[in-house]
């Protein structure tokens, strides 16, 4: 079975950097994405960036030129690279990672907090 694991999140002031990483276990295939999205306290979910298996990426224009996603070092590894957050970024942040034939599978998320 598939298990996605976050860390990296905590408390941060406006401006600050926080890095996020991101782990898939239980699995011999490579992903064909990996994706991060956040979800605020209004419960909204907003897709954040993607990383494809090719080396591409892609981001939403909210974070576009602040955050930066690359692969880890390790197999089904991505992490998440945040600068100067702001308190627009409080969210829950989640993991997920596309195998083809497999499915999608998400983490169980980390929070961020972003204070003014």
């Amino acid at each position: 079975q598939v298990q996605v694991e976050e860390s990296g999140g905590g408390l941060v002031q406006a401006g600050g950097s926080l890095r996020l990483s991101c782990a898939a276990s239980g699995t011999d295939y490579s992903f064909s994405a990996m994706t991060w999205s956040r979800q605020t306290s209004e419960n909204q979910r907003e897709w954040v960036a993607t990383l494809t298996r090719t080396g591409d990426t892609n981001y939403a224009a909210s974070v576009m030129g602040r955050f930066t996603i690359s692969r880890g070092n390790a197999k089904n590894t991505v992490q998440l690279q945040m600068n100067s957050l702001k308190p627009d970024d409080t969210a829950v942040y989640y993991c997920s990672i596309l195998i083809v034939g497999t499915g999608t599978f998400w983490g169980q998320g980390t929070q961020v907090t972003v204070s003014s």
